[in-house]
């Protein structure tokens, strides 16, 4: 196990300073208690000097709740999103199509709906989701109709695929058809998180979906000492260097009640990283660079 380093307050501040949250909850939710609503989730990213955040809900769309507090935080960008869950229709071009005219940017695939999640988080997290499960693939193991429309509707509108809590199987297909239309923008979400998936994706997987294009998501969650199957941050670390960081994005997936903040997470994500060995050129890669590319925070404005 490598060494900690010592890190200053201002090396942390700096890399805070215009970095992403790629992935945090927030109030309401009808599935669990949370720490913050959206409008607190945007103030604290506003004032740690953050660049943007993803609102995510398993449950409904965000925009709504991001347009409402960019008003109440200019100086963040709050970014919307839609989880493809049942609540949402499961594989629903229609909420898709819904969520990108409010100027959506992140569609997530099942996550706790996914069939290989749902009995999962309904035993680790007490919860009642009256589904059997959805699924992207039929029993040949090729991509359903209705998610291949997705994609092609996610690289029409230049949105982001995240693949959500689906099967290392089904996030394989998703590859396929991404590469077969062209399709770049794909993150698989938080990659080493087990306590949410039946079948998780192995590292030579997770190495293999990064040397296609993929990026592969880590998030601070489960190297909190408050999670039940916590992670050493070495071995994502390691991770990390096996894929490069220039394949990666940070998110917290942050903001139960018993959390810190998301903005707080970041901060103690950077830290973590920096003492376990990661350059700040790499954190930089990963907490601004590549999340600007696939919220496309660095395209030029409009002049209409």
């Amino acid at each position: 196990m490598a060494k900690s380093r010592f890190v200053t307050f201002a090396q942390i501040n700096e890399l805070l300073s215009g970095s992403v949250d790629m992935h945090l909850h927030f109030a309401p939710d009808p599935l669990l208690p949370r720490r913050l609503d959206f409008n607190m989730a945007a103030l604290h990213a506003q004032e740690a000097g953050m660049r943007a955040i993803v609102l995510k809900s398993h449950s409904y769309p965000t925009a709504p709740c991001a347009h409402a507090a960019r008003a109440v935080a200019p100086n963040v960008e709050v970014v919307s999103s839609v989880c493809l869950d049942i609540e949402a229709g499961g594989l629903n071009i229609h909420a898709l199509e819904c969520s990108a005219a409010l100027g959506a940017k992140v569609v997530w695939m099942p996550t706790f709906s996914a069939a290989n999640s749902i009995r999962k988080v309904s035993k680790s997290l007490r919860l009642d989701i009256k589904s059997d499960g959805l699924k992207m693939i039929d029993a040949e193991g090729r991509l359903l109709p209705e998610a291949v429309e997705i994609l092609a509707a996610i690289k029409a509108h230049d949105m982001v695929l995240a693949t959500g809590h689906v099967s290392p199987a089904e996030i394989f297909a998703l590859m396929d058809e991404c590469e077969r239309i062209g399709l770049k923008k794909v993150i698989v979400t938080h990659a080493l998180e087990k306590h949410v998936v039946e079948e998780a994706l192995t590292l030579d997987q997770i190495v293999a979906l990064a040397r296609r294009g993929a990026y592969i998501e880590h998030c601070i969650l489960c190297y909190l000492p408050a999670h039940r199957d916590i992670i050493h941050p070495s071995a994502m670390v390691e991770v990390i260097r096996a894929t490069g960081p220039q394949q990666c994005v940070l998110g917290t997936d942050l903001g139960v009640a018993y959390h810190p903040s998301p903005a707080e997470g970041i901060r103690m994500f950077i830290s973590t990283l920096l003492r376990h060995g990661m350059s700040e050129e790499d954190i930089l890669l990963m907490t601004h660079t590549n999340p600007a590319y696939l919220l496309g925070l660095d395209a030029p404005k409009s002049s209409a």
